[in-house]
């Protein structure tokens, strides 16, 4: 059974993630951590459990998900996992955060791409990829259906949808995705989005305005 750890970090509020089973194996999904105290706390929860990290995980390549992508990588020297539609992002991020007035400092590349029905594995767990452009080109899902969750970073949200007005963005592309990839889910699968409070499946796939 895979175990969750959620932090919210920086000054946009990003859910970061620790997922980790009975073997003590984790992944940790988008460091947006952007100071000392917080990356502390991620340090922190990793070690405090005795936790031994086997790959960093991104749901996108937006600044404010990979903050703390250098210091986590540093620490643990694990593989760093992406899409390759998101390299780009990664590569820029110091020109794309300065937009927006953050800094952010030149980022490890990443040792490996994931994609579409990939399957990331640690302990005795495992996710599915699943691949849903829109708001980047290369937004995934990590999605466990045997514990029921899905980590959609900035895909779909508790009532809304991710934005699509950045570089690379496209509604129409989001919206079929979402539809056709996530909304096909059990409706108990619950969703933990980039930003903001989890909800499910079957709430969206009900009440979202911008699905329905």
């Amino acid at each position: 059974m895979i175990k969750l750890k959620n932090f919210a970090f920086n000054e946009l509020g990003v859910n970061s993630f620790v997922l980790y089973d009975e073997t003590s194996e984790c992944v940790i999904i988008d460091p947006g951590c952007n100071t000392p105290q917080q990356e502390k706390q991620l340090t922190g929860f990793i070690d405090g459990n005795k936790l031994k990290p086997v790959a960093i995980l991104l749901t996108h390549g937006h600044f404010d998900h990979i903050f703390g992508l250098t210091a986590i990588k540093t620490a643990y020297s694990c593989d760093l996992a992406m899409h390759k539609n998101d390299l780009p992002l990664v590569e820029n991020v110091s020109q794309y955060a300065g937009i927006f007035g953050f800094t952010v400092g030149r980022t490890p590349k990443p040792d490996r791409f994931i994609d579409e029905n990939d399957t990331v594995r640690f302990g005795n767990s495992s996710l599915q990829i699943i691949h849903v452009p829109g708001h980047s080109p290369g937004s995934i899902c990590f999605y466990s259906g045997s514990d029921h969750f899905a980590i959609c970073g900035d895909v779909l949200f508790n009532g809304s949808v991710g934005r699509t007005d950045l570089p690379g963005g496209n509604h129409e592309l989001l919206i079929k995705g979402i539809r056709e990839k996530l909304l096909i889910l059990p409706h108990e699968t619950v969703v933990w989005p980039g930003h903001g409070p989890y909800t499910t499946i079957g709430r969206e796939h009900d009440t979202n305005p911008f699905l329905n």
